[in-house]
C-alpha cells in the first residue's frame, strides 16, 4: 500500500553565509548570503510521525534576475515563495503521497507567487524545499535510505502532471536505478576567479585534483573568446585529461551574440583545448529569449536549460526548439529533476538526450548530501561542485554540529586547516555514507537551536494594499 502522510508542521530557519571569496556569475557577485533550513513534521497514515529537514543556499539574483530588483528584494521572492509554499501545504488536512502533495500544491503556488509577480523559477523553490524535508521524514518512518525508498517509489511520483510520458515510464526508470559509488566535481571558474599560476585554474590545490570544468562567460563573446583561450592554456598544462562545460547564466542577448561564440569555438586555434573538450553549453540566453528562439544550426552542438526550467513542461519545449539537455538542481524540485531524467532516457537510448548536475552552490551539510545523493540516483556522472571552492568548509557552522557531520559521514568530509569540509577523493565525491541510514542523505539533521527563525519578507506594494 502507498504510504500517505500529511504535514503538521513547517519551520523555516538561516544562518548567515560568509564567503571566501567573491563568486561572479553572470550579472552577479556574491560575497555573502544566507543558508536556509526547512523542519517539518509529518503525519504517515497508520505509522507514526517523523521530522525531516532541507537546505540551500538563498542565491540573489538567480532564481529572479530582473533588472529593476535588488538582491535584497530577489531574496524576499524566495522568501514569499516559501511562506505560500508553508500555507500550501499545511492546509490539506488529507493524507495524500509526497508526489500527491506536491501536485496538489504546485498549481495553486505558481499562480498564488504570479499574483505577487514572482516568476516561476521562484514560485518553485519553496516547494523544493518542503518536498525535501518531506522526503527525509517519509524515508525515516519507512526505516529506508533514499536509493532504496526511490527505487521502490516511495514517494509515489507518477505523470500526473507530465503528459508526454506514462506512469510505467517513471516506475521503470526508478526501479532500474543504480547509486553511484563515486561522483566525479566539475570545478567552476567564475568570472573573478583566478586563471594562471597560483591559485589558478590548474592549481591542484584550488581544484581538488578536478577532471571536470564549469567555465562562466559574460555574455560577450570576444572577451569570452579571449579568457576560454587563456583558461584552455593552464587546462592543458594538467598531467590528466580535462572535460568542460560553459555557462553563460543568461548573458548571452540572442542567437546572434551566441552565433559569435560558437563560430569562434569552431575557427579559432587558440579554442582547440576547450573546443575539443566541450560537453555541452549552459543556458546561454535570458529564459524568454530561450523559449522563442529554436537554436537552428546552432543544434549541432549540445546545449542545455538551467534557468528557463521553470515548469514542468520546460524539456519537452526546449527539446523542440534544438536542446538535448537539462540541469537538474535539487533547490528547482527533485520531482522534476527525476522525471526530467526519466524523459532523457525514454526519448533516447544512445545518450543524444541527458540531464546534466548543477549547483547553487550546495554548503556542506544537508544541502550538499541532498543535492548529490538525486544525482546519484538518477545518473548524473559529474556534477558542479562549488560551495567546498567559494565558502570555507562548514563556515560559521557550529563546531560540535561539523563534527557530528564529519563522524556521521567520515567518506564525504575530512578535517583540514582547522575546519571540516567536503572530501574529494582522486576529484570525486563518495556516496556510501549518504545510503548507510534510513533519511534524505544524512543520517543527522543539523542543530536547530544555533540558527534564527528565518527573516520575514518585506511586504510588496500590492500586500499592503491588500493588508
Amino acid at each position: 500500500m502507498p504510504l500517505r502522510l500529511k504535514v503538521n508542521d513547517i519551520a523555516f530557519f538561516e544562518r548567515p553565509l560568509v564567503f571566501a571569496r567573491p563568486f561572479r556569475f553572470g550579472a552577479v557577485t556574491i560575497t555573502a548570503s544566507t543558508q536556509l533550513f526547512v523542519r517539518v513534521e509529518i503525519e504517515v497514515e497508520g505509522k507514526g510521525r517523523a521530522t525531516g529537514a532541507s537546505a540551500e543556499m538563498l542565491a540573489p539574483k538567480w532564481f529572479d534576475k530582473r533588472l529593476h530588483l535588488t538582491e535584497a528584494q530577489s531574496l524576499d521572492g524566495l522568501r514569499r515563495s516559501l511562506a505560500i509554499a508553508r500555507e500550501l501545504y499545511l492546509a490539506n488536512r488529507s493524507f495524500e503521497t509526497a508526489f500527491g502533495l506536491h501536485a496538489l500544491c504546485i498549481g495553486p503556488q505558481v499562480a498564488a507567487c504570479a499574483a505577487e509577480d514572482i516568476p516561476p523559477l521562484a514560485a518553485a523553490f519553496g516547494p523544493a524545499e518542503i518536498d525535501k524535508a518531506i522526503l527525509d521524514a517519509l524515508l525515516r518512518v519507512a526505516g529506508a535510505n533514499f536509493f532504496d525508498g526511490m527505487t521502490g517509489n516511495i514517494a509515489e511520483i507518477d505523470a500526473r502532471l507530465t503528459p508526454d510520458i506514462d506512469d510505467a515510464a517513471i516506475a521503470q526508470f526508478l526501479s532500474t536505478r543504480k547509486r553511484l559509488d563515486r561522483v566525479a566535481v566539475r570545478h567552476t571558474v567564475g568570472m573573478d576567479d583566478k586563471v594562471e599560476g597560483e591559485g589558478g585554474v590548474a592549481d591542484a590545490g584550488e581544484n581538488a585534483g578536478a577532471r571536470y570544468f564549469k567555465l562562466k562567460l559574460n555574455g560577450d563573446p570576444a572577451h569570452d573568446a579571449a579568457r576560454l583561450a587563456r583558461i584552455g592554456s593552464e587546462l592543458a598544462r594538467l598531467p590528466y585529461a580535462t572535460k568542460v562545460t560553459l555557462d553563460a547564466n543568461e548573458q548571452y542577448a540572442d542567437l546572434a551574440a551566441l552565433n559569435a561564440l560558437v563560430h569562434r569555438l569552431d575557427h579559432d586555434a587558440a579554442l582547440k583545448p576547450i573546443a575539443a573538450n566541450l560537453l555541452y553549453i549552459e543556458q546561454p540566453m535570458p529564459r524568454d529569449i530561450t523559449k522563442a528562439s529554436p537554436l537552428g544550426g546552432l543544434a549541432a552542438r549540445s546545449f542545455i536549460i538551467d534557468e528557463a526550467d521553470d515548469c514542468y513542461d520546460a524539456f519537452p519545449q526546449a527539446r523542440a526548439l534544438g536542446y538535448r539537455g537539462i540541469s537538474s538542481k535539487s533547490c528547482k524540485g527533485i520531482y522534476k529533476s527525476i522525471i526530467n531524467a526519466t524523459r532523457a532516457a525514454t526519448w533516447s537510448a544512445d545518450g543524444r538526450y541527458f540531464i546534466s548536475g548543477e549547483d547553487l552552490t550546495c554548503q556542506a551539510g544537508l544541502g550538499v548530501q541532498q543535492d548529490l545523493a538525486l544525482g546519484a540516483l538518477i545518473g548524473v556522472t559529474h556534477a558542479e561542485r562549488n560551495g567546498h571552492h567559494y565558502v570555507d568548509g562548514f563556515a560559521d557552522t557550529p563546531a560540535d554540529e561539523a563534527d557530528a557531520f564529519l563522524t556521521a559521514h567520515p567518506d564525504l568530509y575530512t578535517r583540514a586547516g582547522g575546519k571540516v569540509r567536503l572530501a574529494i577523493h582522486d576529484g570525486d565525491l563518495l556516496t556510501g555514507s549518504i545510503a548507510a541510514a534510513p533519511g534524505f542523505a544524512s543520517s543527522i539533521h543539523p542543530d536547530w537551536s544555533t540558527m534564527q527563525p528565518l527573516k520575514r519578507p518585506t511586504p510588496s506594494a500590492s500586500q499592503e494594499q491588500t493588508a
